[in-house]
Formats: C-alpha cells, structure tokens, sequence
C-alpha cells in the first residue's frame, strides 16, 4: 500500500506533530493537505491495506469505517479537562454528528452523556442502553419529541417560552414527571466596549430573560429549571468568553427569583484540527488567494474560489472554508476557554467562577468526540486523461457520501492500491462522483496523490466521522448509500462486525469481551 505522505502526517493523542514538517516550496510544487492521523487510523491504514480492500470487496463502495474505541479515549479527554479545573457536570455527545449505533453504544458504557436533537436520535439512544437520566434533547421539537423526552426522564434544553408552555402543558395533560430543563439564551452583551453575539435562530436573547423566567414560573409544579446555557456558531473564544459570562449571571438571576439552577451549558463548537501541519494550510490559502487574483493557475474545477471571487480587478468575498488546521480544538479549546477571564465579573478565570458558585458544566462535542474515530472509502471506477493533460478520477461515491466540502473542510485522501505494479506519479487529479450530475464533485480543488490511481484502488478520506460521514448521504438516483462497519484491533489484525451488530460486551463471532 501506499504510505507516501503519512509518516509526517502521524500525531501525538493531543494532536501535536510527530513527524517532520512540510515547508513551503515554490508556486509550482504541489499544494498537499496532508491530514492528521493519531494512532489508531494511521495503524489501521498502515497494516490493513488489504484488510480495508477486503471490506469494499464484500460490502461495496462507498464504505464507512468507525472505530468505536477512539470516542471512549476522546471523552476521556474531555473529563481530564473537568478535572484540571476541579469542576463537576456532564459531557454530552451530539448525536448529530454521526448515526452510527457502534459509536453510541460504545459511549454508553463510558462516564459521557447523550444530546439528542431529533425524536429518532431519543429512540436510537433509548434502543442502545442510554437511560433518559444521561440525555438531553435540544433542537426543534415537536409533541412526541417532548413526551418521550419527558416519559424517559430527560434534560429539555428549552429554546424559547413557546416550548417552555408546549412542555409544561404535556406534563399536565399526560399526567407525566416534573420535567428537568435548561433555558438556552443567545445574543449576550458584556459590559464595557460593547460585544454582541451573532443572531441565532435559536434561544431566547438574553436580555429578555425575566420574561422567560415568569413563563417558567407559572409553571412550577410541571417544570424544574435546573440552569441555562448556549451554543453559538462561532469558533471565536471571546464571543463564548462573553456568552458563559452572561450565563453566570443569568444563574444569579434565576436564584434572585426563588430558583435553584445547578448547571451552565455552554454546547459544542469545540472543532477538530483535520491537518498535519499549519504551513500546507498557510501556504494552501495564500495560494488560493493568488489563483483567484489570477497571479497563477488555477487551483480547483472551474476556477471555484471557496467564497473568493475578483470583481472589477477587486479580490472581493471571504473564504468560506473550515479552518482545517487548528492548533486549539477539541479538549484544548474548552481548557482555553475556562481559563478566560471574565472581564465583566472581577476578571478571574470562568472556570475558577463555575467552582465558587457550585455550579456544574455542560458541553455538547459532537465533531469534537468523534475525532479521529471514522474514516471513509470510495473505490475508483475510472480515469481519464483530458487533452488539457488533467486526470479525472472516478469514484463510486458521490459528494453526499463524504460531506467533506459541503463542511468546508479540504485534506488531502490516503490512495491504497489495488497491487504494488508501477505508476505515474506524482499526479494532480480531480475527484469526480458516480451521479449524473455535473456539480458532483468530490471536492472542488486539485488533489495532489503521490502517484496516479488506476480503477480498483482506494481512496481513504480519513476523519469524516463528525458530520462528514452520513450527515448528507442520499439515495440520489438509486445509488447506495454507504454501509457501515465497526473495526478492531486485536494484536497485529483487525477484526469487523456491521455497525448495527456492535455491542461493547461482545467482539465479531459472540465471544464476550
């Protein structure tokens, strides 16, 4: 198999480079994305070429591939940050990010809890051994979303008073328990110069809080509000600095009014660094920058400036990508943010604030706890020479099968031959879909491949397993969508089971763990 590129590509469980570094070439080297492999997908793509051949072999392409013990490893993480800071509270993963039943049942033997964010999430969690006690249910809800939350006992993550009078008048009507929620807030202000979060279609904004509280308090005896919490698309650290400040004195406000709240959610959005190293990002996007200005070739199908356009000789638009390099994500990131001081409050750290006041933390990773636990494969159909002397590549997988550029995320794929027989390399290609569609595009830009793929071989899009995997696949025009397996490592092989056969008590064939 071809490894060309991976052994710098390696990474420490934090995230930090093993290898060597990539600098920056001349223009016309090629732009590689190499992505970050820690040490369970780097050993399963070093030792399981054919092992991963075999799979496609039996169960077609595309395929996913998660490994249902890197999650248990991440929450791991998460919970040694809680510690650093001597906090109590929950670590909920957002179920959103993958369907996968092997990830969900995996985690329910870990310490973690789970955020469902649809009536078929709840029904996947409560049919995977979950207990309501260790979910909360956030998103938009409708009636039978609301009453099986609160006959199981879960949070309600309420997002505004409407819901709030949906949930108490549920509880009355069926007779069911007093119902646990937590009031999401949004659109915080700090004092002093003057910052504003974004607007959200979600949550009550933050100033108009007394008029929720006076919505749950009519409602007493049906509701328990046990705290408040947010969840902003942002990867700023100063808009959640200011949304967490704000939640810290909306808890004052809460027992000023005769409440006793306990916790503060401050969501998801911790983010996942996808690349190996920071100068391929630098030098891509500066690149990137010059193609779109005309200053060199193009970089992508059809000249696609990912958000960039020229107009009037004018670089106009922003780069609407995800920053795949990030140094600080995941763990780290929450780390960084309770360290923050709260300007507002006397300047300490927020973490040092939630431990004074008692109160317990929330966080709801999705992308985050799935890091490095998926991977997907597409197998190539074909390849064609152009006269422009481009490669198209073929695959049988289309663009809803590996949600990579819909996210914005761009990182190179691992090739895994077919046979060890001579080719042409290096080779720039373009990664086209199996749907008759000219806009089915793997991803929009040139991929460097260390040498050119022939049909037969593999193509491993390595890390898709938060939200990149399943979030998007479709039936579009009676192709498959992917199967999914769940894969171990026992001594130097690797054992498989379908996804929806994983229990964590059993291996493939019974034999108990």
């Amino acid at each position: 198999m071809s490894t060309a590129g991976m052994s710098t590509a390696r990474t420490n469980k934090d995230g930090t480079d093993k290898g060597g570094t990539n600098t920056a070439g001349t223009a016309g080297e090629p732009l590689h994305l190499e992505p970050r492999l820690e040490e369970r997908s780097a050993a399963l793509l070093e030792s399981g070429g054919s092992f991963l051949h075999t799979l496609v072999d039996a169960l077609g392409s595309p395929l996913n591939v998660v490994l249902p013990d890197q999650i248990a490893e991440n929450v791991e993480r998460f919970r040694s940050v809680f510690r650093r800071h001597r906090l109590t509270g929950r670590i909920f993963f957002a179920h959103k990010a993958n369907r996968s039943s092997a990830l969900v049942r995996r985690l329910v033997t870990t310490d973690a809890a789970l955020d469902a964010a649809s009536l078929g999430e709840l029904q996947h969690a409560l049919a995977s051994g979950w207990t309501g006690d260790r979910i909360m249910t956030t998103g938009p809800k409708d009636p039978e979303f609301l009453w099986l939350a609160t006959r199981a006992g879960a949070v309600v993550n309420a997002d505004g008073p409407g819901e709030v009078e949906q949930a108490a008048g549920l509880v009355r009507e069926y007779g069911l328990p007093r119902l646990r929620i937590v009031l999401r807030l949004s659109e915080f202000e700090t004092s002093g110069t003057t910052l504003l979060s974004r607007r959200s279609r979600f949550g009550s904004p933050a100033r108009s809080l007394q008029h929720l509280l006076d919505t749950v308090d009519r409602h007493r005896d049906e509701l328990e509000p046990i705290g408040v919490g947010y969840h902003l698309d942002t990867t700023s650290l100063d808009e959640k600095a200011a949304a967490l400040e704000g939640c810290l004195r909306a808890m004052e406000e809460m027992q000023a009014r005769g409440f006793s709240p306990r916790a503060i959610d401050v969501g998801g959005g911790f983010g996942v660094n996808y690349l190996a190293h920071a100068e391929q990002w630098d030098r891509y996007t500066t690149a990137l920058t010059h193609a779109v200005m005309g200053h060199r070739p193009p970089m992508t199908w059809g000249g696609h400036g990912y958000g960039l356009r020229m107009e009037s000789g004018t670089l106009k638009g922003s780069l609407g990508l995800y920053p795949a390099h990030r140094p600080l994500a995941g763990a780290d990131y929450l780390d960084e943010l309770l360290a923050r001081p709260a300007a507002g409050l006397g300047g300490r750290p927020l973490g040092t604030l939630l431990l004074e006041s008692l109160h317990e933390l929330y966080v709801e990773p999705g992308r985050a706890l799935v890091d490095q636990c998926g991977l997907t494969l597409g197998r190539v159909l074909d390849v064609r020479h152009t006269e422009t002397g481009e490669h198209l590549v073929r695959l049988a997988m289309n663009a809803g099968d590996v949600g990579l550029e819909d996210h914005g995320v761009l990182m190179d794929p691992v090739l895994l031959p077919r046979d060890d027989g001579p080719r042409e390399g290096p080779a720039p290609v373009h990664l086209m879909g199996n749907l008759c569609l000219e806009s089915d595009l793997i991803t929009r830009r040139t991929v460097h491949l260390p040498r050119l793929p022939r049909p037969g071989d593999l193509l491993v899009f390595p890390n898709t397993a938060g939200y990149c995997m399943d979030f998007g696949a479709t039936h579009a025009q009676q192709q498959p969508v992917a199967r999914k397996v769940a894969v171990h490592q026992e001594g130097e092989s690797w054992k498989w089971c379908l996804d929806e056969q994983y229990w964590p008590i059993t291996r493939p064939g019974g034999q108990r763990t």
